[in-house]
């Protein structure tokens, strides 16, 4: 079996993260192994607002993401939590993720603001895929009017919406901004009245029954940067239909060798799962399908 070490060695050595095809080929050849491509659909770009954090410079984020094999990052903006010039923060995210082929820009909308359609527009005029929402920041829930109201029009435009469930845990919270997770619960009677909405959420801790209800709600995705145990992400995509679950890693706020490992260490994905988890569901919703 190959331990955490392991992983973190062959994934720096060869640019790619590597994994055993499976147990009897573990069992037969120890060096036999695969590589995998990788697509982190949770990085966000610049400085947290309440601290810095390691590998918060865009130059310093990519080479490690680079270190560890991964083709692709969707990067959001840390700015999008508490800026109110949401045009600003877009233009800098797009400024930044130009130079880097790896790096594909997902704008911030706040809709509680004046003007978020032209914020909305600006996203899809400037070809981002998606936008990535914080609604717990901005003070608005999920039964929103205006939430309702961004989902069609992003999927309209062919966008799929990105919702951080959370950003950091409640116990290290600044005693001034305590933030409560996202109420996700509304996604399950609103989805299915916007016929070819994409939604993934972000930094989920989801439970039963929820889980489950969300799962069963067509167009909804889910990422592994929370996702705990060592069984915990091949328990998710054992619990949600096929092709919902999507490599990501809440970089740099959390490490992302943390995901990385969590995704392959237990074993229990063969070489088929950890393909669609690492890259290949991601492609399909890029695209604008399921799988």
């Amino acid at each position: 079996m190959m331990n955490r070490r392991d992983v973190l060695r062959l994934a720096a050595s060869a640019g790619a993260t590597t994994a055993y095809l499976s147990e009897n080929a573990r069992a037969a050849d120890d060096s036999q192994r695969a590589a995998f491509r990788i697509v982190d659909t949770n990085v966000s770009l610049f400085h947290w607002p309440f601290r810095r954090l390691p590998l918060d410079e865009t130059d310093a984020l990519v080479r490690k993401l680079r270190t560890l094999g991964i083709a692709q990052a969707w990067a959001g903006s840390f700015e999008g939590i508490l800026h109110r010039d949401i045009s600003g923060v877009n233009e800098r995210l797009i400024a930044a993720c130009r130079p880097v082929p790896e790096l594909v820009p997902i704008g911030s909308v706040n809709p509680a603001l004046p003007g978020w359609e032209s914020d909305l527009q600006h996203c899809v005029e400037n070809r981002m895929p998606g936008v990535r929402l914080h609604p717990s920041y901005h003070g608005y829930s999920l039964d929103d009017a205006r939430f309702a109201e961004l989902l069609k029009r992003a999927t309209a435009a062919g966008q799929f919406i990105q919702i951080a469930a959370s950003l950091e845990d409640g116990r290290t919270h600044s005693d001034l901004v305590r933030i409560a997770d996202v109420d996700l619960s509304p996604l399950v009677n609103l989805l299915p009245t916007v016929p070819d909405a994409r939604v993934q959420l972000l930094n989920h801790k989801l439970r039963s029954p929820l889980l489950g209800q969300l799962a069963n709600t067509p167009g909804i995705y889910f990422d592994t940067a929370r996702v705990e145990a060592t069984d915990g992400v091949p328990q998710l995509v054992k619990s949600v239909p096929p092709g919902r679950v999507l490599f990501g890693t809440h970089a740099p706020f959390l490490i992302p060798e943390a995901a990385l490992i969590r995704t392959h260490e237990s074993g229990l994905l063969d070489d088929s799962a950890l393909r669609a988890v690492f890259a290949g569901n991601a492609d399909s919703l890029l695209r604008g399908r399921e799988v």
